[in-house]
């Protein structure tokens, strides 16, 4: 398959924290399903620890050389590179040493088991070296992406990559795709016995299928994809009434909503939105 022509778009933001530059772009219509989107970033200046939270993206980040500090309740101190994040359900303190400039390329969990072929649990609240997963050819392929020096040139190299991946990829088994479908629709608002009696199976045997291909049991993913809304919620509309956006999130109640941000964030849902950085730049770490 040949890649197809998408729009990339250019941020550059200015603030007290610093100056960061960010290239992105959606994937070929082939891809949408299993990649969320491609990024280019650079931040000039002195870098930011920022917290990151679960999202129900596996993330793959490449650098160009320099290293990032992870810590978090999942992590001990890391000193990564290139690496593959797997879902995780606690959030992570990354604090780059240098200003940092690299990749990063967001898959859905069906999306990495597909196109890097490995058993999610493997990476499941994990960092793991890139070449680790992708093999002996992953030097080569940092090497030809930080020489393309375009974000258009590289995001094309990324394509081209993964579309040869997903021509000889095993694709998940149907069960496991329905569900997955299912909670990424309803941003896990659904019952969990549900999908098990419309699929004519167990909860035991559902989850051992999604820890394998997804990373997590349907019920903790189910959570996590709660916990984006309201975050995608509060980004898109601010936040007029924790209760209103408990409701339509699909918590029981707001303590519901609080004991999520507390697990997730390590904050309360107002210190969260408090450490939000500003022009879309992430959660502060402090």
């Amino acid at each position: 398959m040949s890649a197809t022509a998408t729009t990339t778009t250019h941020r550059h933001a200015e603030s007290e924290f610093g100056s960061w530059d960010l290239a992105s772009r959606p994937p070929h219509p082939v891809l949408a399903p299993y990649v969320r989107g491609y990024q280019d970033y650079r931040e000039d200046e002195a870098p930011v620890a920022r917290r990151e939270v679960p999202t129900g993206d596996v993330a793959v980040i490449i650098s160009w050389g320099a290293t990032l500090d992870v810590s978090g309740p999942r992590y001990g101190a890391l000193r990564p590179t290139s690496f593959v994040v797997g879902l995780h359900d606690a959030y992570a303190v990354v604090e780059p040493r240098e200003p940092w400039a690299g990749m990063q390329v967001d898959l859905t969990p069906l999306g990495a088991h597909i196109l890097l072929g490995v058993p999610m649990d493997a990476l499941t609240n994990r960092l793991v070296a890139l070449e680790d997963v992708l093999g002996p050819d992953t030097s080569l392929l940092v090497e030809r992406l930080f020489e393309a020096r375009l974000s258009d040139a590289r995001f094309d190299i990324l394509e081209a990559v993964l579309l040869s991946r997903l021509d000889g990829a095993r694709e998940p088994s149907p069960d496991v795709d329905w569900a997955w479908r299912r909670l990424a629709a309803t941003h896990g608002a659904v019952d969990i016995g549900a999908l098990t009696e419309e699929l004519g199976c167990s909860r035991r045997h559902l989850s051992r299928r999604f820890r394998e291909q997804v990373g997590i049991a349907p019920k903790a993913l189910a959570r996590i994809l709660r916990f984006r809304r309201v975050l995608e919620l509060i980004e898109r509309d601010g936040v007029d009434g924790w209760a209103d956006i408990a409701v339509r999130c699909g918590y029981y109640d707001q303590p519901h909503l609080n004991r999520d941000f507390r697990e997730f964030a390590g904050h309360t849902p107002r210190e969260y939105v408090m450490r939000l950085l500003p022009n879309g730049g992430g959660l502060s770490a402090a």
